[in-house]
C-alpha cells in the first residue's frame, strides 16, 4: 500500500505548510500592529510637550553627567 517514507514525507510537508501559514499570519498581524502604532504617532498630541525639547534637555543632562564623571576620573573636585 503506502510505504513509510511516503507517509513521513507527506506528514512533514503538511507540517511545514501549517507552520508556514502560522508564521505568515503572525507576520501580517505584526505589520498591522506597526501600522496602527505609526498612525497613532502621526496624530497630534495636545497634552504632551515637544519631543525635540525633551530630547535636548536629556542630552544636556547626559553631557553634564559626562563632565562630572570625567572630573571624578581625573581627580578634580567640583
Amino acid at each position: 500500500m503506502f510505504e513509510p517514507t511516503v507517509i513521513i514525507a507527506a506528514a512533514s510537508l503538511i507540517g511545514l505548510v501549517i507552520v508556514a501559514a502560522a508564521l505568515l499570519r503572525g507576520w501580517h498581524d505584526w505589520i498591522e500592529l506597526k501600522r496602527i502604532e505609526l498612525e497613532r504617532e502621526e496624530a497630534p498630541q495636545k497634552d504632551t510637550g515637544s519631543a525635540m525639547g525633551a530630547a535636548r534637555i536629556e542630552l544636556a543632562d547626559l553631557r553634564e553627567r559626562i563632565k562630572k564623571l570625567e572630573a571624578i576620573a581625573s581627580g578634580v573636585d567640583l
